[in-house]
Parts: C-alpha cells; structure tokens; sequence
C-alpha cells in the first residue's frame, strides 16, 4: 500500500507540474487583394504594425484595422497571394537587420542589399515603427551641422539634431544641396543616411557614383525604394532609413539624413490609403498625412550624453509646384520641422546658385547652432542682404541716390555674388569664415561684381596651400581673435594686386 501511495504522489506532483506546449496561432485568409495591398478577415486579435506571413513565406505589415476586417502592405511581390490564401500572425513588429556592414552599401527598405555586394548580416534588429526620446532625453541644439555652403553655414545655420526643410520647386538644386552635405561630413565624423524615395534608378546610381567619387560613401548608407517599385515600399523607405540612424545615435554617433524626397512618400501612403478605401480628404490625401511625417520627423533629436549623446539631423526634401508653398504637404511639413531652405526657380534661372531666398528661409535653432567665427563675420549678414534686396528693387525707378545708400548698394551686391558656390564643392569652417570677412569688412568694395567668383577661387587656393597653419587653427579654435584678422588681411591684399 505504502509504494502505491508513493507511486500516486508522484503522478500527481507531475500532473501538477505539466503545462502544455500546445500555442493557439491567430489564423486569417485573404479576401482581397489589390497592388501590393491586402485585406484579410479572421485576424480579431492583431496589432496595427504586426506582421503575419503567408504559406508561401511572404509576409505583409498591418496598417488597416477595422471590425470585421484588417488590411496590410505585402512586403515583397504580391502577385501570387489569391484569394482564400492562409495568412498567420507572428506577433512581431517589422524590424530591420542592421550592423555596421550596412556603411557604404546601397540597400532596399528592407535592407536587402541592390548594390550586388554580399547580404548584411544583423548584430541587432530596429524596429521600423518607434516612439520618439522624450523631452527629458533630449539636449538643446547648439553643436553645429556643418553643409559646407556658404549661404546656409553662414545665413541660415543647421545644428546637429535640428530638422531643417529643404524646399523648392523641381529643378532647383534641393538634392544637390543634400549631397554636398553629406560630401562636406568626411572630417565631421558624422554618419550620413540618404534614402532616396521615387526617384528613377538612374538617378539613384548617378547620386551613389558621385559620392562614391568623392569619397563619401565609405560613411555613408543609401536606403532606396525607386519609382519602378511597389508604393509600400516607397512608403517603408523613410522608416527604415531612420532605423538605420537610431542604430548609430544609440552607439553615441552623430548621424546625418536626408529623406528626398517626402512629397513621393505621400504620395505613396495616398495610393496605399486610397486602395484600402480610406475616407480621402484635402487634395485626396488620407486624414493621417500630417501623423504620416510627424511621427517620421520627431525621432530625429539629440540625445543627451547621460543616454548616450548620439544625435539625428533630419533634412527632409519637400518638392512644391510653381513655388506654392501654402500646399497641403509643403505646410504640413514645414509647421513639422525646425525652419526651412527655401529655393527659388528665378534665383536659379538667373544663375544665383544655390538658388537660397535668403529672405524667407530661417532657421529656428539660428545663432545657437553657430561658431563664434561664423558669428563675427556673418552676424548682421542676412539682415543686410534682405535689405539690400529691397532697396535694389526700390533704386530702379531712383535716379538720385545718396552716397550712403549707394554703398551699401555696392557692398550688397558683392555679397550675393559671394554667396554663390559651385555644384559639389563644399567649403571648410574657415575658409567660409575668410570669404565672409573680406567681404563684410569692405576689402572687395572696389572688385568688380563680375570678378567676385574669380578672387574668391583665387583666394581659397592660396589660403588652402600656404594659409594650412591659419585655416587649421580657426578650423580648431572656432574663433577669429585679431592675429588672425592681420594674416587674413595680407592674404585678400596678396589677392587682390
């Protein structure tokens, strides 16, 4: 009796023990499908951003929640999904595989390489979808953003974790504007992302060829989804791109992107939204568009060193039609950001490049972002100029001037000419701040309009082979104390004769 007792003990403690490994999985089926976008039925308990995976392997991310029904964005070829198709939730939201292998590489937003190199493998999964750092974690701006354009360092200012606009119509100049800034990180140790959203493959490789020729893209990730693909891919495009960076600010690094462009990426969440049925409302965009880029835009801060330091800089691209920028996207995007870089087709057309209305672009973060050199030399600058624009269109119909305003006419327009800057050639901290000094304290009064470029040119050529010693220290320094001023002084005079 006593060794059954025992032998029923036993079964007991190990019936009490046991816990089934059966799992219940969230079954749905397809119940239509239509351009690269599903709506599936059965699925009462999923998540808005899960994943569920079809029998064939494919998978889709959902976006769509109604009762009856959920609808999701195939990631990858949707052709042979039909109808009645099985589909299981996963529980998992979609992430991306990154490590720092993905320097360098040209990637699709699932980061599956297009450059023919081998596959990137994961040291950690991002998320595509995240909250963006609160207010706590965050730091003020003030380390600044170097573009290597004379006319935003100088005028405008981008400090690292700012998002500056980048806006203007098509043929402008915005994309050229990136690209010299991300050409201009190679001794910032600045990590750059460029995530070129609808744009033609051509395009995409001519932009990858140049950077690779100036050396740039060593530092550099290109996230491309081009117009020949699915719009839920043009759609994932910027998110995975800023998961690319949040991987390197979370490793302390200062991280630099360039979403071009996201007036194409509403367009594509307008085609996604459109196809699920979604109520349409101004211009026939869904009522979420302003969520669309906020929620995208909002991550890019800068942390503060007790939760690692690292920084975003966003510069998003906003294309705009016949300069309207009052535009559903163009106004969404600019309440959004941190001020914008506005581009004119006049400006552009009548040879003034970087085409930049000094006038209406601004930078909210301003002075802050700015060096104390930049500051002495550029201080009162865009003040003046936009003064200078008005009184210049005002002396026209003046035959009388007086000498006071004939000078500041005549030191007006040999600003402009010095804000002007060559495609593809960024300038050094310093050598901005030698320009901008010879021409704020009067040295190029007397330098025909038409020979400004040529003395500029001219001018940093000699300061970048025998002024190494000058440029290197205010480079360091940060500052412009009256030594410098006097060696300054000889090498315009040198120039000049």
């Amino acid at each position: 009796m006593k060794v059954i007792d025992q032998t029923v003990k036993q079964l007991e403690d190990e019936v009490k023990k046991f816990k089934p490994n059966s799992k219940e999985d969230e079954i749905g089926w397809v119940s239509e499908v239509r351009d690269g976008v599903v709506v599936l039925n059965g699925l009462n308990n999923v998540s808005y951003g899960e994943i569920v995976e079809f029998e064939s392997g494919t998978q889709a991310m959902i976006i769509d929640l109604w009762k009856d029904r959920v609808g999701g964005i195939v990631l990858g070829e949707y052709i042979h999904i039909k109808f009645g198709a099985v589909a299981k939730a996963t529980g998992r939201v979609l992430s991306v595989a990154v490590s720092e292998d993905v320097l360098g590489r040209v990637v699709d937003p699932l980061l599956q390489p297009k450059d023919g190199g081998k596959k990137i493998v994961a040291k950690t999964y991002q998320p595509l979808e995240k909250i963006a750092p609160g207010v706590v974690y965050r730091k003020s701006v003030t380390v600044p953003m170097q573009t290597g354009i004379k006319a935003i360092d100088g005028l405008i200012a981008v400090g690292r974790g700012q998002r500056e606009l980048i806006i203007g119509d098509r043929g402008t100049g915005k994309t050229t504007i990136g690209i010299d800034t991300i050409i201009n990180q190679k001794k910032e140790d600045v990590i750059c992302v460029y995530c070129a959203i609808g744009q033609k493959q051509s395009n995409v490789a001519a932009t990858v060829e140049l950077l690779r020729q100036n050396k740039a893209l060593d530092y550099t990730v290109v996230v491309a989804a081009s117009a020949s693909e699915s719009a839920t891919l043009q759609y994932l495009a910027p998110y995975s791109a800023c998961a690319v960076a949040e991987y390197f600010m979370a490793k302390g690094k200062d991280v630099l992107v360039i979403y071009d462009d996201l007036t194409k990426h509403a367009w594509a969440y307008r085609q996604i939204s459109l196809i699920l049925r979604r109520p349409a409302g101004r211009e026939a965009y869904p009522g979420d568009v302003f969520y669309l880029h906020s929620r995208l835009l909002e991550r890019a801060c800068r942390l503060d060193p007790k939760y690692g330091g690292g920084s975003i800089t966003a510069l998003p691209i906003i294309e705009t039609l016949e300069g309207d920028v009052s535009a559903y996207i163009p106004t969404n995007v600019i309440s959004i950001t941190d001020g914008q870089i506005f581009l004119e087709t006049e400006l552009f057309n009548s040879g003034m490049r970087p085409a930049i209305n000094v006038g209406i672009s601004v930078s909210r973060v301003a002075g802050n972002a700015q060096t104390k050199a930049m500051k002495q030399v550029a201080g009162k600058l865009k003040l003046d100029l936009a003064q200078y624009r008005e009184m210049a269109a005002f002396s026209q119909f003046e035959s009388d001037l007086d000498a006071t305003t004939k000078s500041f006419l005549n030191r007006g327009s040999k600003m402009t000419q010095l804000l002007k800057q060559g495609k593809n050639k960024p300038l050094d901290l310093a050598s901005q701040v030698a320009v901008f000094w010879a021409g704020v304290n009067g040295h190029l009064d007397e330098v025909p309009v038409n020979d400004i470029e040529k003395f500029e040119e001219k001018f940093v050529k000699d300061l970048q082979s025998r002024g190494k010693v000058l440029l290197g220290r205010i480079n360091k320094n940060k500052i412009l104390d009256k030594e410098d001023e006097k060696e300054l002084a000889k090498f315009v005079k040198d120039n000049l004769s």
